[in-house]
């Protein structure tokens, strides 16, 4: 009898320049917003108020860009990342058309590289994603690459093409979707400090730290559609490296970014994914923190009220950060820190100077 069910790629499913557009279209909803506000309990106050919104000029509150990320993120599991091993990293994201509730978003892949592990058992996919609107408005790019098994450990290795990244979203192709007006207020958004007062190389303690919960971490994938199984299958995962799920990686980004309110609370919008690394395992009941250095102060053309800064934030588990974890001294990252993420945000600079 055939199979009418999918098991998800393995490393040989996959080929140089293969175009995937995947099922299944999301239309997200003021209920998604609601919930990813009740998991995450993000702050800034683009995101939630509407009259803060309207002050920046939006007709109504757009979608968080995090939450965005993951709906787009999401589609592409299925066929890209069900069977991986481990998401190992990111490059090139670039935000474009805001996402509002009632948007229908899909996502299509295209495969840019391949390269089969020493061991001869697992490979590395590279591939670079677009999530669309109903209006065939691009709403986020990203490049990923993830560790997929092979299938037959036997099947012959494909050529090795390993495709050039980026290291950062260069200033002129951020989408600066809002104006800073003159009486921007501060004392809403949460925080005096704005583009103005950071400088290069300052490192921000977010102080704050949150638990994850089990329950917390499974409803996040199922919201987002992410069915990769190292995050749902607890009987299989039993038997697997860990003996337990793994937290979702972009669970960890949304975490960071939440905490990071606390000392950037005017990065009112993500509009580049630069670089992220997951760099060790999270799970349910470990306690995560963050603190985040300021890698560059950009000022963009046309927007003189505007200014982004690239950001490192980077996450530990069961480690506050006021030491600054990060790498030991052969290179390796610290055992507890989980995420090192490299984005750059939107922050209104003062008038008098801008």
């Amino acid at each position: 009898m055939d199979s009418k069910t999918r098991g998800g790629n393995y490393f040989e499913d996959f080929s140089v320049g293969q175009e995937i557009r995947h099922a299944t279209p999301r239309t997200v909803t003021e209920g998604d917003v609601a919930v990813y506000q009740g998991l995450f309990g993000p702050r800034f106050a683009l995101h939630s108020a509407s009259t803060f919104a309207r002050s920046l000029g939006f007709e109504r509150t757009p979608v968080d860009s995090v939450l965005a990320f993951h709906m787009v993120f999401g589609r592409t599991v299925p066929d890209v990342s069900l069977n991986a091993i481990a998401n190992l990293g990111y490059a090139g994201g670039r935000f474009g058309k805001p996402v509002f509730a009632g948007d229908t978003l899909s996502v299509t892949t295209r495969v840019t590289g391949l390269k089969q592990n020493r061991n001869g058992k697992t490979g590395v996919v590279y591939v670079h994603s677009e999530g669309i609107n109903q209006h065939d408005e691009t709403v986020m790019v990203f490049d990923r690459w993830v560790m997929v098994p092979k299938r037959d450990v036997d099947a012959p290795a494909p050529d090795t093409v390993v495709p050039d990244l980026e290291d950062a979203v260069p200033a002129d192709d951020l989408v600066v979707p809002w104006s800073s007006p003159k009486d921007y207020d501060c004392t809403a958004a949460g925080s005096e400090f704005l583009w103005d007062d950071y400088r290069v190389g300052e490192r921000v303690d977010h102080v704050d730290g949150i638990t994850v919960e089990e329950s917390d971490h499974m409803t996040a994938c199922r919201l987002f559609q992410n069915t990769a199984r190292v995050h749902f299958n607890q009987h299989v995962e039993r038997d697997g490296r860990f003996g337990r799920r793994i937290v979702y990686g972009g669970y960890l980004i949304s975490v960071a970014r939440s905490l990071s309110f606390n000392g950037l609370a005017n990065a009112q919008t993500m509009v580049a994914i630069n670089a992220g690394t997951h760099s060790a395992p999270t799970f349910a009941g470990d306690t995560v923190y963050a603190w985040s250095e300021i890698l560059d102060k950009l000022t963009l053309a046309g927007h003189p009220g505007v200014g982004a800064l690239r950001v490192r934030t980077v996450a530990t588990k069961d480690r506050p950060c006021h030491d600054f974890p990060y790498k030991m001294t052969d290179g390796k990252y610290e055992p507890e820190v989980v995420l090192d993420f490299d984005y750059t945000v939107l922050m209104p600079r003062r008038e008098s100077e801008a």
